[in-house]
């Protein structure tokens, strides 16, 4: 099988279950992102400092595959047997947070991203997680799509959050606050 079926040479893709849009739709806006958000937590898998959260960071992976796969299917084919999305891979995000908050300084300030190449990378995911879930947002506006998507995204952008500032306390990098400039009454 050739990995080029020329089909999408007039700008339209399939979805599971045969129906065809235009490559700039909003479902499939939404679920490009999220492959490009699994993009980026690979990168972070691969990074030395996530050494003993690679196979949390393949789950969350293999969740981002099971968003995709509802995303990419016809309201149809999601009532059929499709990879399952459950409060307990919500529940898990929330439990490695609890156990970040523990560790790291309270949080006084805003942060600023960056201070070292693996946390910056967390924030490009970070912030690629809030856009898959705004995308979500705006296609269930239009089309069903399920709540737990949704909540998984929010909790997962709020766990890449917690994995930057675990790396940041783990690689001995400091915390860059922001500071607002004000401007000097007159």
């Amino acid at each position: 099988m050739k990995i080029y079926t020329k089909t999408g040479d007039k700008g339209t893709t399939s979805l599971i279950g045969g129906t065809r849009l235009s490559k700039a739709h909003i479902r499939i806006e939404a679920y490009g992102t999220v492959d490009e958000l699994n993009s980026y937590i690979g990168l972070l898998r691969d990074q030395p400092v996530n050494e003993d959260r690679r196979d949390l960071l393949k789950e969350i992976q293999d969740r981002l595959f099971t968003i995709g796969s509802h995303l990419a299917s016809e309201p149809e084919q999601t009532r059929k047997i499709l990879p399952d999305l459950s409060e307990e891979d919500i529940k898990l995000l929330e439990n490695e947070m609890d156990k970040i908050d523990v560790v790291v300084p309270a949080l006084r300030a805003f942060v600023l991203p960056g201070g070292h190449q693996s946390v910056s990378f967390g924030h490009v995911a970070r912030t690629v997680c809030r856009r898959a879930e705004r995308g979500v947002i705006h296609l269930q506006t239009q089309e069903e799509v399920e709540d737990s998507v949704v909540k998984y995204l929010n909790r997962l952008s709020d766990y890449l959050f917690m994995l930057c500032r675990a790396m940041t306390f783990e690689l001995g990098i400091e915390e860059v606050t922001w500071k607002p400039r004000v401007a000097p009454k007159n």
